[in-house]
């Protein structure tokens, strides 16, 4: 009899045990996906529409390296937690994860130094034309970019469905 209430005992923490790390995943992936999102699709055109584009661009640029390392350890602990979880869709949620970490260490540690390294020859975005060869390199670490933040967030939303 002793022995059931053990196993009963242990099932049970288990239970809550991966409900905890359930809970801590659903709020670490919401929270990455609701926070690019909102960043990207609300807060940044709020900047650009207040603000000039040197401001607005500034502003941004210096949210950057935070929004990289949050969106960083967001996925370090929802892969945790998947690994942990093992549900139904473990190994394509966990696919997914892994190629958002990717995307996002891209943009952490290669597309963001690029960019501010290139700003420097920028004095403003306001007066410096659009021909410049430094505002040209910009535009196209800018669209890397942008293409990595949609592709997150888009993983960010399949992760959401596949709970």
């Amino acid at each position: 009899m002793a022995r059931k209430s053990v196993q009963n005992l242990s099932r049970g923490t288990s239970s809550m045990l991966i409900q905890l790390f359930k809970s801590i995943y659903t709020l670490v992936v919401s929270f990455w996906f609701g926070g690019m999102a909102l960043f990207t699709f609300i807060i940044t055109p709020i900047f650009f529409k207040v603000f000039d584009r040197d401001m607005a661009g500034a502003i941004v640029g210096s949210v950057f390296p935070a929004y990289f390392k949050v969106g960083l350890c967001c996925g370090v602990v929802s892969l945790i937690c998947m690994l942990i979880m093992r549900h139904r869709h473990w190994v394509a949620a966990s696919t997914i994860i892994v190629l958002m970490l990717i995307i996002t260490s891209y943009q952490a540690f290669v597309l963001e130094p690029k960019a501010v390294q290139i700003k420097k020859d920028i004095p403003s975005f306001v007066s410096t034309p659009a021909t410049n060869p430094a505002r040209i390199k910009f535009r196209e670490i800018h669209k890397q970019s942008a293409i990595g933040n949609v592709s997150v967030i888009g993983g960010g939303a399949l992760l959401l469905l596949l709970l």
